[in-house]
């Protein structure tokens, strides 16, 4: 059985027409190898259990997508290029399965992120244009608890390196990991979501 999702548009008046023409699509499926009923998602889908019980393997078919843990995208986080993921719950150590997914819309153009040492944009601060594989190597910063990022879609890492759980950050201004539910992370590195990647 085949379900597929609504559209939602809401982002896409912030949308390029190069956007438009490049929608990610991911297919999750109830058991693992591809089995089972299967969901197709073309957009943000904030809570997967409205249309299967369980999920235990995916495909990407374009695009890039983050998926998470917990509904309203919460919980852990992983990033899904295209490709095949069989097992996923077995490659990245989860317990739970998918729960909800966010769609990251391709982007070209330059990437400006703020970084700061102390929620509310306090403490240290270093403006950041490319990817940072230590955060302690290269601005001698030992924890980062707010950002701002300006442009570009970005990925933070709990560990230098890009490895360890991760977070997505789009445009916006996020004041304190904390109240977002990280309090028990610290992020040591980060990357650029490249438009070569989709």
């Amino acid at each position: 059985m085949q379900y597929k999702s609504r559209s939602n548009n809401s982002s896409g008046a912030n949308m390029s027409n190069t956007d438009m023409n490049m929608r990610g699509k991911i297919i999750f499926y109830e058991d693992r190898n591809f089995q089972g009923r299967h969901y197709e998602c073309m957009s943000d889908c904030a809570d997967m259990f409205s249309y299967m019980s369980r999920c235990h393997s995916c495909r990407v078919e374009s695009g890039c997508f983050m998926v998470y843990d917990r509904p309203n995208y919460m919980g852990n986080q992983y990033f899904f290029r295209r490709g095949e993921y069989a097992d996923y719950m077995s490659m990245m150590g989860w317990s739970d399965c998918i729960r909800s997914c966010r769609m990251i819309p391709m982007y070209r153009g330059s990437y400006r992120m703020r970084i700061y040492e102390r929620e509310n944009f306090g403490g240290m601060m270093h403006e950041c244009m490319d990817d940072c594989d230590s955060f302690m190597d290269r601005y001698r910063m030992s924890n980062c608890m707010s950002c701002h990022v300006m442009d570009g879609h970005w990925l933070m890492y709990e560990q230098p390196h890009y490895r360890g759980r991760m977070m997505y950050m789009r445009p916006g201004e996020y004041r304190s990991f904390r109240d977002m539910g990280y309090g028990g992370m610290r992020f040591m590195s980060m990357r650029r979501i490249m438009d070569s990647w989709y």
